[in-house]
């Protein structure tokens, strides 16, 4: 059986309160980048991180107070420094100042950093409200991007809610919120991908895109259409024509875009639609609705034709597959009530 991808977990409520913040400082200094830290709430410093590694880059998902802290050269010289910060606020205010520069972040916010350089940061958030925030940690080389070019992004803030910056904050939730939906042998695919896209946004704040490496580019752009055709499955008249308006390039290069990943827009489509449909298929919540209006759901229209494309990629109708998938489910039921039928009596 595949492994699945699991993060580590740190938290402090785990200490007695007295041992909590220098127990999050010892976690914190073994990342790239280690701070010096004040906070009104040393006496009971409840903290929570969630690591995550994805081959090119890691992903630390934080809960803390309100704090702040400072990187000093010192701090620099004792630490594994040759790495970028890209971090989305989750909730509460940061604020970043590195170089000169300052950044004021709101939720859906992300800011960039350098950690071989100095800096500062404060993150506060509502009384009663812990600051929560989503940090890739990229090494040097794995970012295609010269370094020189990147210090005018440092501590400036780079929105979040939409775009190419609303794809990436959607992509690295989604991985650290819900690791076991995915498999560890896909943990390297999925840090590229993630690069791609923090490439692309990091790019699209340059004075130029030419920065960014045409490979990168193309595999950031499949990205966004492949979320697109996800988030458009329910609607019948999905096509190469509509998908290509969208992202504004022809549909010649559209399809030239699939032909690289050896699939057409078209089979893309229907296996998206096909993965929904089994999904649906198999679960027992949903076992009162008809397999018409699954399929119709999920952009299938035509019962007939649904029946063939399906039969087609399963070797089975959506009939066998249902009752196959869930006839465990009704015997798992059946014995747990009988169980408890027993126990009344």
């Amino acid at each position: 059986m595949d492994t699945l991808l699991q993060a580590r977990i740190f938290d402090t409520a785990e200490a007695p309160a007295a041992d909590r913040l220098a127990l999050w400082l010892e976690v914190v200094a073994q990342t790239p980048a280690p701070m010096r830290v004040r906070t009104a709430h040393a006496d009971n410093f409840l903290a929570r991180a969630e690591f995550l590694d994805l081959g090119p880059m890691r992903l630390v998902r934080y809960r803390y107070p309100s704090l702040d802290g400072i990187r000093t050269r010192k701090l620099i010289r004792r630490s594994d420094a040759d790495y970028y910060v890209l971090a989305l606020t989750l909730n509460g205010t940061g604020i970043t100042d590195q170089d000169g520069q300052r950044g004021v972040c709101s939720p859906g916010d992300f800011t960039f950093f350098d950690c071989a350089r100095p800096q500062e940061i404060s993150h506060h958030a509502d009384d009663g409200q812990a600051a929560a925030s989503l940090v890739a940690l990229i090494p040097y080389d794995a970012l295609p991007l010269p370094h020189r070019r990147l210090r005018p992004l440092f501590s400036s803030r780079i929105p979040g809610g939409e775009g190419v910056g609303a794809l990436l904050a959607g992509y690295l939730s989604r991985i650290i919120g819900h690791p076991e939906q995915y498999h560890a042998v896909d943990a390297e695919r999925l840090g590229t991908v993630g690069l791609d896209l923090v490439t692309t946004l990091l790019g699209r704040h340059l004075v130029s895109e030419e920065a960014i490496p045409t490979e990168v580019r193309r595999r950031a752009l499949l990205a966004q259409v492949q979320a697109y055709v996800r988030q458009h499955l329910g609607d019948a008249t999905l096509a190469p024509g509509t998908i290509a308006g969208a992202r504004h390039i022809s549909v010649r290069s559209l399809h030239r875009l699939f032909e690289d990943e050896e699939t057409t827009v078209a089979a893309y489509i229907r296996d998206e639609r096909l993965a929904r449909c089994r999904r649906d298929l198999a679960d027992p919540a949903l076992s009162d609705r008809s397999i018409q209006v699954i399929a119709a759901r999920w952009g299938f229209r035509d019962k007939a034709h649904f029946s063939r494309v399906f039969r087609a990629a399963q070797g089975e109708t959506p009939q066998e597959y249902r009752a196959r998938h869930l006839e465990p489910a009704r015997i798992v039921n059946s014995t747990a009530s009988a169980v408890n039928l027993s126990r009344t009596y």
